[in-house]
């Protein structure tokens, strides 16, 4: 007889059927259905009892559909009897129903070498079931061959579990095809791909493809796809897309979702909204957002509340809940809670808890005891860990091991670990390592680095052409640009140093604004020379101020300053005792200057 093809497939589970006038599809087409199912029934049926192999087939496979398997079994049997390929696979899906599992696989058979794609893929779903593996993939190989879809992905499924490269494929097949599964897994494998080999315009081209896949499953409604494509979409800056799509995917009950949807509002400044979404992933279990409102309420000052959330971070899994526990409890002053919550986080493998740990246990004293955990934290990529095994080799004096520390700090970004080896580097004359360290340094902040940076750049620097009438020329230097990069971050000494290049330029305003801010600072070099250049605008009274301010922190020319100031004025006692002072506070040549004078006054007041 002429064959029609399969009138009744299954849905992914090879569960149910489903009439369809479409050959060896799994998916049921509800638009095809006919309203009077009743009457179609009957129709079928009479052509059924009138001998028609092709309505029996249907019948059967309607019945089944409907649950009614003792009344659509005789119908198969007979449409198979009579050679119906659709009929035989229907009655596997029948038997396999009912439990007989074996035999269900021996019709499936006959259905598949007769060209059923549909009961290849079952019958190879019913080989791997049995961990049958080599039959499951010859099977769902017919099957994804003759074009069916869930057969390709079934086959991509068995493949990649066995870790062959032929899985990404059939994936693809798939996923072309329409599985939104497979559409979601394609775009999981190429995204792990880029992570591993992403690389210049390659890179950009996988990311693409990526999301591309991303965005059809997330569009077919599969929520981690939805998840996924928001990521993607946040870090690239298109917040307003990436909020609608985590959003979706939250609202189809993906936790990870609703969790990054309060970041998103939490960063817009929608603290409120933030929070309701943390909370329904929270209570969905998701430790990041359980950790996100124990934040939020920690900084509300609301402490038991947070510690609550923290806690019920740390039974979802999450060991930042144990973590923040620890840091919890540090602010509030239970050390020995904090240090067991440290403990536990870190035991798990928290690095940052090890390091704070550590730093906790160093303070109480136990020197000992804190080295491991830094070593621990360092191994496992804690760059503070590693700049604080630095700070802890130098504080006994093993230069070496300690510049080893900074050395790995540096080179993971850690400024103040940069500034150590640059200046290392410096003590050791090697100034093109210096300066390398000391830009990294100084280009992540530091004022210091940027100073130490400016000396070296200052030392090299050539004397000042001179212009052919004999004025100077001023070119502003490189060094001068990091000293004012110092200076404008507090920095005493570089304020000091661009106080007297401006002065050395003839500008005596801003020579007086850095002198003063380093004087002010508490900067004597600052005072002293703010005095003298007071001094020689005509203002000795107020230049006196600052000389004064400037000896009393042991400055010995701001001493021998106010000596003669004195002795000028006739103070001669004042003046002696100045001079005093200037001799106590040197330097060498200071002190023979005061007290060539100190004695010159006394001989004056002893007359």
């Amino acid at each position: 007889m002429d064959v029609m093809g399969d009138k009744a497939t299954l849905f992914e589970t090879g569960r149910f059927v489903q009439p369809s006038s479409r050959e060896d599809t799994d998916t049921p087409d509800e638009t095809g259905e006919i309203a009077d199912e009743a009457a179609e029934e009957l129709r079928q049926r009479l052509a059924a009892e009138a001998g028609d192999v092709e309505a029996m087939s249907v019948l059967g496979a309607m019945l089944l559909r409907r649950g009614d398997l003792d009344g659509a079994e005789p119908h198969l049997r007979a449409a198979t009897a009579a050679g119906d390929r659709a009929a035989a696979n229907n009655l596997g899906v029948l038997l396999h129903q009912r439990g007989y599992a074996d035999e269900a696989a021996g019709w499936w058979r006959i259905a598949a070498v007769a060209g059923s794609a549909a009961a290849a893929h079952a019958l190879g779903r019913h080989h791997r079931e049995r961990g049958d593996e080599p039959a499951a993939e010859y099977w769902l190989r017919q099957a994804a061959e003759q074009g069916h879809t869930l057969g390709a992905y079934a086959l991509a499924d068995l493949l990649e579990h066995r870790g062959d490269a032929g899985a990404e494929k059939w994936m693809r097949v798939a996923a072309e095809r329409g599985h939104r599964e497979a559409a979601y897994r394609l775009a999981r494998a190429l995204d792990r791909k880029k992570a591993r080999e992403a690389d210049g315009d390659n890179g950009v081209q996988a990311l693409d493809e990526v999301e591309q896949w991303y965005r059809q499953a997330a569009a077919r409604g599969h929520r981690r796809a939805a998840l996924h494509l928001g990521t993607i979409l946040e870090k690239r800056g298109e917040l307003k897309e990436a909020g609608r799509w985590y959003l979706t995917s939250a609202k189809d009950g993906e936790a990870r979702a609703a969790c990054a949807l309060g970041f998103l509002l939490r960063d817009a400044g929608d603290t409120e909204n933030a929070a309701v979404w943390w909370l329904r992933a929270a209570q969905d279990g998701d430790g990041n957002a359980a950790n996100a409102l124990g934040a939020l309420h920690a900084e509300r000052s609301e402490t038991q509340t947070a510690e609550r959330w923290y806690r019920a971070a740390m039974d979802a899994g999450d060991v930042n809940g144990a973590y923040n526990l620890g840091l919890l409890c540090a602010e509030q002053g239970r050390t020995a809670q904090a240090e067991q919550w440290y403990r536990r986080a870190a035991y798990a493998g928290h690095r940052e808890a090890a390091n704070a740990l550590a730093i906790l246990l160093l303070r109480g004293g136990d020197e000992t005891g804190a080295e491991p955990w830094f070593s621990k934290a360092a191994e496992a990529g804690s760059v503070d860990a590693a700049f604080n095994l630095g700070i802890l080799h130098a504080g006994r004096g093993e230069e070496q091991a300690a510049l080893r520390w900074y050395e790995r700090a540096a080179a993971a970004g850690h400024t103040e670990a940069a500034l150590q080896v640059g200046m290392a580097r410096l003590r050791e004359g090697d100034e093109q390592e210096a300066e390398r360290h000391l830009r990294c340094a100084a280009g992540g902040g530091s004022a210091e680095a940027a100073y130490r940076l400016a000396t070296v750049l200052d030392a090299r620097r050539p004397p000042e052409p001179a212009h052919e009438l004999g004025e100077p020329v001023h070119r502003r230097s490189e060094c001068e640009e990091w000293y004012e990069r110092a200076a404008s971050q507090g920095h005493r000494r570089a304020q000091v140093r661009v106080g007297m290049l401006a002065a050395a330029r003839g500008d005596v305003v801003e020579a007086a604004r850095w002198y003063r801010e380093a004087a002010e600072a508490g900067s004597r070099n600052g005072a002293f020379n703010l005095g003298l250049l007071l001094a020689r605008e005509g203002s000795e009274p107020e230049a006196a101020v600052w000389w004064t301010r400037a000896a009393d922190a042991g400055h010995g020319r701001a001493a021998l300053r106010l000596a003669l100031v004195y002795a000028r004025r006739g103070e001669l006692a004042e003046g002696q005792r100045w001079a005093d002072r200037a001799v106590a506070l040197g330097p060498a040549s200071v002190a023979e200057r005061a007290a060539r004078l100190r004695d010159a006054l006394r001989q004056e007041l002893s007359a």
